[in-house]
């Protein structure tokens, strides 16, 4: 990692904690035994491709994965469930990022939808008393807003044409392999934030 200018971020497993087990878990609970062969952090299935890329509404994923599944439960049910992978933002990830933006020129890029942006900006703001997580970005890219996502090269070469960036001085951290390779592919440095690795224990 050298001449690094910018800095691209993951979300999930970077400044957020989350729980795949628990969330599939809540799923096997409501009779969805095969969540795993629907959605991991490393899968996704056409209906969540999907939800994730703006392509359905949140009540059309709910129909979507009754169906699918062949389960009768409520909208409320299932968001609850798919919720129940976000945990919680800690305060000391948070002033890190306070300070890294003083050196770096900073971006957010996740794969996520509406139902859980929704539920973690309230996490966000019931944690810190802050409204917007998005503030401390540059600008913050939702695959559900993009229209794109990882690990997808078309999805990082958008950001790297709406911004201007130099891929040879973006570095683009993400806690998932694949998405890793994806940015390398248009050239972004990069860099795997494996577990139990922190965004604390980056060099920058």
């Amino acid at each position: 990692m050298s001449n690094i200018k910018n800095i691209i971020f993951d979300l999930g497993g970077v400044f957020m904690n989350l729980d795949y087990r628990k969330m599939e878990q809540s799923f096997i609970d409501l009779g969805i035994t095969n969540f795993s062969e629907l959605f991991t952090q490393h899968h996704s299935s056409p209906l969540f491709e999907d939800l994730e890329t703006g392509k359905i509404s949140n009540e059309e994923f709910y129909a979507g994965l009754r169906k699918i599944a062949q389960v009768n439960l409520s909208d409320s049910q299932i968001r609850d469930a798919w919720n129940a992978v976000l945990l919680d933002f800690p305060a000391e990830r948070i002033d890190w990022l306070v300070e890294i933006k003083k050196k770096y020129n900073i971006y957010l890029f996740s794969n996520t939808n509406q139902i859980h942006y929704d539920a973690f900006m309230e996490i966000f703001k019931a944690q810190t008393g802050k409204h917007d997580f998005n503030q401390y970005f540059i600008k913050a890219y939702y695959s559900q807003e993009l229209g794109l996502r990882k690990p997808y090269k078309e999805s990082y070469q958008k950001i790297i044409d709406e911004q201007k960036l130099i891929p040879a001085e973006t570095l683009f951290i993400d806690d998932t392999l694949k998405n890793i390779e994806g940015a390398k592919q248009v050239g972004l440095q990069t860099f795997h934030l494996a577990p139990p690795m922190t965004v604390l224990d980056l060099k920058l």
